[in-house]
């Protein structure tokens, strides 16, 4: 079992609010973090039809059940029921009654808003990061791009693409047709390959939706249907005027980076070092150990990218208060003298207001130099906890 960085705060909230939801993919590992922080509550499982189906038809007797409270999975399977949740934590609002899970985001915090406002912390449990791989031991780069961070895979040895394919099927023929129904799957599926192929690249609709084709308002909703069940996320660009993030286009991650490499054709680990899209992989890699970092701290980020009309570009741009912090990504092992060129420039662009800069790259030592730090990808979680 690895250990989760998010246990600590997943207790802490529980000793805050009365009910905790914790969100993120399936297998990312909710369930298992959920038991192992709260031991002895009872827990119920809402994919259970039987279960489901007394929480639906007596919702009263289903809580009185569970006493003082209990960990409920897969909420999303009956959002009803958070209206009963709420009754019950009016009623009595003792800290960490119920630990909610769900995996549909988008349709889950919809019920949330409407129920549990100013009554649940909200949580989000990726797949592993590379902190937590690590402390079984370290794992080359190639290895975690062609493998991801969903812990059945790495906890019980599977062929990442026997696993992944089993994943993907799983999510097209069950989850989807939770949230809508789907007459193309065939289509669908093609989409989700082609939206791979531009990981890490600016969002292009039109284009997308030409190559898979489909219509652009198709594109648009399966994309949204990607990102409501964690496939994929967007990263918006920074402006320094806010309402300009809301109308250019974002760049398009996945979740999981093995997900999005079994997408594009990758099956073992030495098809990653010549495949085409290795330099984009690694990017999205480095992102998502941003994004989990802050995420396993119980934190929501303020990421973005940087791209002027010139072409000086920062990969991520980190918001803290008033002050940003600009991170270039480098799949290569070693750095040109003139690598943070770019970021430079960038920095002097934004008027003082970015304070420092980083490199991560694919190597093994970091290094602190007079204008930017080195980081190595797999040191990313540590550089940034003393950012």
């Amino acid at each position: 079992m690895f250990p989760r960085h998010l246990l600590p705060v997943l207790q802490e909230r529980a000793r805050r609010q009365p009910v905790v939801t914790l969100t993120g993919p399936r297998q990312s590992g909710k369930t298992t973090l959920c038991r192992q922080a709260f031991p002895d509550r009872p827990y119920v499982n809402l994919e259970r039809p039987d279960t489901r189906e007394f929480a639906r038809v007596d919702p009263r007797a289903f809580l009185d059940g569970l006493g003082e409270g209990a960990i409920i999975d897969e909420i999303q399977r009956l959002p009803e029921l958070l209206s009963w949740i709420q009754v019950e934590v009016d009623a009595r609002p003792a800290p960490g009654r119920y630990i909610l899970t769900g995996s549909h985001q988008f349709e889950l915090s919809r019920h949330i808003a409407q129920s549990l406002a100013g009554r649940t912390a909200l949580l989000r449990l990726l797949p592993l990061s590379i902190a937590e791989l690590q402390a079984a031991g370290p794992l080359a780069t190639d290895d975690l791009l062609h493998r991801g961070g969903y812990p059945r895979i790495h906890a019980d040895g599977l062929d990442p693409a026997a696993a992944l394919a089993d994943y993907f099927e799983t999510y097209v023929q069950r989850d989807l047709r939770e949230l809508v129904q789907l007459r193309h799957l065939a289509e669908f599926e093609r989409f989700v390959r082609l939206a791979a192929g531009r990981v890490g690249q600016i969002l292009n609709l039109q284009s997308l939706a030409a190559d898979a084709g489909v219509s652009g308002h198709t594109a648009r909703d399966w994309i949204t249907l990607l990102e409501a069940s964690f496939i994929v996320f967007r990263l918006p660009p920074w402006f320094a005027n806010i309402g300009k993030r809301l109308v250019k286009s974002p760049k398009l991650y996945f979740y999981d980076v093995g997900l999005a490499a079994w997408l594009v054709g990758i099956r073992q680990p030495d098809h990653v070092a010549a495949h085409p899209l290795r330099g984009l992989l690694f990017e999205n890699l480095a992102v998502l150990e941003v994004l989990k970092t802050y995420l396993n701290a119980g934190e929501r980020p303020d990421l973005h990218f940087f791209r002027d009309s010139v072409g000086n570009e920062a990969d991520l741009v980190l918001e803290h208060g008033t002050a940003l912090i600009l991170v270039e990504i480098k799949s290569a092992r070693s750095v040109a003298p003139d690598a943070m060129r770019a970021a430079a420039a960038v920095m002097r662009g934004m008027g003082g207001r970015a304070t420092w800069s980083a490199l991560v790259f694919d190597g093994d030592e970091a290094q602190r130099r007079s204008d930017f730090d080195l980081v190595p990808c797999r040191e990313l979680g540590r550089w940034l906890r003393g950012a």
